[in-house]
């Protein structure tokens, strides 16, 4: 059964004050299952008003009672796992095992991040004066507005939420209306493990209305988003015009470069499992995957028949190994970008076009004969297509790789350590994998540069974006 979802604010599940509520649809039928309580400003005012107030207990809370609470919801996510994961499953579509391992990556952040709050160590700073203490304090920053999109639910508000949580920070989260019973299913772990009244807020409603207010208010002092870049550019203005610290996880459009010195299996399967996943609707997918020109042909080959074992089809279905696009304005959009670039001389491998039936899926499709002049090679499609286009040498590969003004992730198959090395230095990208797909996981940074963003929201670096730096100098 799918839950109706209500708002969550100052501890309390509640419909919004005009009772004013928006259908949720699952994208592998097209029909409604439920409904979103639809926030208005009366409902924002209640949620800044507890976020205030709970920032005032948590932060007065110790680091290791923190961690205690947190600790605990990652126990409780790792037992509802799969009861969470079919909710998920109906409302964003991917296949159920993907939505496990989204659950279960959950509790696994919620850990690294608690135990990261344990250590937000200050430090002494030796003085020039013997009567004189130099202590650094790192200090929570403040409530947080936190603002997530539909491609992975859960994903992307606990890593926000967790280190908002493990420096001391109350949070109020705008999660999305597109999927909102799998956030709301994280936040009532943690409510149930026990977080103060207040500490935490789920809202849903207009995008643009409720960011529009939250970011200027002054109960707000910091900001985290993860979306396009076209909205991220808008609200990091916002953030900017308020002296409002942010964080900004944004677009990409990740290049892959297979060398002819690869295992060209590995290279293949391992971006066919990532360009696939969640219908190529995620931020990190393989997109522009550059393969050595000796080995082409070879990799093309190996490449379009994993693609062709795809299995689309609803989530539910154990035998599904790829579900449907979010919405209905999804396939027009990849069937447009598809059908400029086979106009300008692409050559259609595989796929190309929507599936007939309810819902909304679209085929696996790989392109090549590929010129940087398509759109498709400079707009993120964001869906299940991959682009593979030859190149020559190094320096033309990392040419191509930073030619788009993305630079999120980045991935490279090689066995040479000298490529590799260029790679690393040379790859404009804030992130670089190379021969597996080695991005996402808790204790390490996950942030772009360039159109992509700024900040990380993994490692240690995600909950230094929550705290303050104070300087405290005393003469005894």
């Amino acid at each position: 059964m799918y839950p109706d979802v209500q708002l969550y604010i100052d501890g309390q599940w509640r419909a919004a004050r005009e009772g004013r509520t928006q259908p949720v649809v699952n994208p592998a039928t097209g029909k409604v299952i439920g409904q979103v309580a639809h926030a208005d400003i009366a409902d924002l005012d209640d949620a800044l008003a507890a976020a205030e107030r709970g920032f005032a207990t948590w932060r007065a809370t110790p680091a290791f009672e923190r961690y205690k609470i947190m600790r605990q919801a990652a126990v409780l996510m790792r037992e509802r796992a799969d009861a969470i994961a079919r909710i998920m499953t109906q409302e964003q579509g991917k296949p159920l095992a993907e939505a496990r391992a989204e659950t279960l990556s959950a509790a696994d952040i919620i850990d690294w991040l608690a135990e990261e709050g344990r250590r937000s160590y200050g430090r002494l700073v030796p003085s020039r004066n013997a009567s004189v203490e130099q202590k650094v304090i790192k200090e929570p920053v403040g409530p947080v507005a936190a603002f997530t999109p539909w491609n992975f639910p859960i994903n992307q508000v606990v890593r926000k939420l967790s280190s908002a949580l493990a420096a001391g920070c109350s949070i109020i989260v705008k999660a999305p209306e597109e999927t909102p019973a799998s956030p709301a299913e994280l936040i009532r772990a943690f409510h149930d493990a026990g977080v103060p009244a207040g500490v935490i807020g789920l809202v849903y409603g207009d995008p643009a209305q409720i960011s529009g207010y939250l970011i200027p208010h002054p109960v707000i002092r910091k900001v985290t988003f993860t979306g396009s870049t076209p909205v991220g550019k808008q609200l990091a203005a916002l953030a900017g015009q308020h002296m409002k610290r942010a964080t900004m996880e944004l677009g990409g459009h990740a290049p892959a470069l297979v060398f002819a010195d690869a295992d060209l299996d590995l290279a293949a399967r391992t971006l066919a499992t990532a360009k696939f996943r969640n219908a190529g609707q995620v931020c990190v997918s393989p997109t522009r995957i550059l393969v050595q020109r000796p080995v082409f042909e070879q990799f093309v080959e190996k490449f379009v028949g994993l693609t062709r074992e795809v299995q689309v089809g609803d989530g539910l279905d154990s035998t599904t190994t790829m579900g449907p696009l979010a919405n209905e304005r999804r396939a027009p959009a990849l069937r447009e970008l598809v059908e400029d670039a086979v106009r300008q001389g692409a050559k259609l491998e595989t796929g190309g076009k929507a599936i007939e039936g309810d819902g909304w899926f679209f085929e696996p499709t790989v392109l090549s004969g590929l010129t940087p002049a398509m759109r498709i090679m400079n707009d993120e499609p964001f869906g299940p297509v991959a682009l593979l286009v030859p190149f020559d040498s190094v320096e033309e590969a990392i040419a191509e790789s930073n030619r788009v003004p993305y630079g999120l992730a980045s991935y490279a198959f090689t066995t040479s350590i000298k490529t590799a090395q260029a790679l690393s230095y040379g790859i404009e990208a804030g992130m670089l994998s190379i021969n597996h797909q080695g991005i996402g996981l808790p204790e390490v940074p996950f942030g772009g540069i360039k159109d992509s963003g700024y900040g990380s929201e993994g490692g240690t670096e995600a909950i230094e974006a929550y705290l303050n730096t104070k300087l405290v100098t005393q003469s005894g």
